[in-house]
């Protein structure tokens, strides 16, 4: 039975209303951004001097703890979505922890972890590194606040895999990186990839923590977002050049989370990827 078409008229309107004042709300700060920039504002504020150092300062920084956060995000994801034992919740919870705390407080708490006067502090003075205002503070500010979503997503992921496809991977002779490798990865890569997506637009967006932990300094550590906060108190042609390029890298990003994993699936049932060949060494 279909509830909708019996449900009165008057009963569906006032919850329709409500659900197009919410999305009126969501599209009217992206309809305002691009109504109020003409191309030759976007080509003003594109040439202004905070642009390109903070464009490529951003691509550089948020690319590097992108990589990071696969590199070691991955194992641990795979360790959560494969282990049972109440040590793995709690380690849950950790990862999980950075994603309720304002970004603020997690700059303020980088500071004291790393900075001179900060738990780590003496100790890395001995070794000559200093971290705070510097593009490494700007890393591994990025990293923190958008590692948890990558583990999230690809933990999720990788729950979706057949224990028995490894296991008969394994009676075959397949070493358990092999196995990993080669069909627990690309079972969960449409996950993986949406996570990695996720953590990257995290990064790009990365605003409190950066501005504490690595301060605002034109080429050093002023990344987009805090470009746009720098350049609205001068130019704002700038501000809303840069607040475009992020919002466009945003859509491309929504864009393939929403495309990507349907691809990916295609591919596969086309016979683009077969993982009961895998396993058994015959892939194609």
């Amino acid at each position: 039975m279909n509830v909708r078409a019996h449900t009165p008229l008057l009963q569906r309107l006032p919850g329709q209303a409500l659900s197009l004042a919410l999305l009126g709300l969501l599209l009217l700060p992206i309809a305002a951004l691009l109504l109020s920039s003409s191309p030759a504002d976007v080509s003003a504020g594109m040439a202004h001097r905070l642009f390109w150092p903070a464009l490529a300062l951003t691509m550089r920084t948020t690319l590097i703890s992108l990589a990071l956060i696969i590199l070691t995000g991955t194992p641990l994801a795979w360790w959560l979505a494969t282990t049972t034992s109440r040590r793995a919740r709690v380690v849950e919870i950790v990862v999980d922890i950075p994603i309720v705390i304002p970004p603020a407080v997690i700059g303020v708490a980088l500071l004291q972890a790393l900075g001179r006067r900060g738990l780590l502090g003496p100790l890395l003075e001995q070794l000559g590194i200093v971290i705070p205002f510097t593009s490494a503070a700007v890393v591994i500010a990025q990293i923190v606040v958008a590692a948890p979503f990558y583990v999230q997503a690809a933990a999720t992921a990788f729950r979706k895999v057949d224990a028995d496809l490894l296991l008969t991977a394994r009676t075959l002779g397949a070493s358990p990186a092999s196995a990993f490798l080669q069909l627990a990865v690309p079972i969960a890569l449409p996950g993986l990839s949406a996570g990695a997506a996720l953590a990257w637009a995290r990064s790009l967006g990365e605003f409190g923590a950066t501005l504490l932990f690595a301060g605002n300094l034109t080429g050093t550590t002023q990344t987009m977002p805090l470009a746009i906060y720098t350049a609205l108190e001068s130019d704002v042609r700038a501000a809303l050049a840069i607040a475009l390029v992020l919002a466009g890298v945003a859509v491309v990003l929504l864009f393939g989370l929403r495309v990507g994993p349907g691809l990916w699936s295609r591919w596969r049932r086309d016979g683009g990827y077969d993982a009961q060949a895998a396993s058994t060494g015959t892939t194609p």
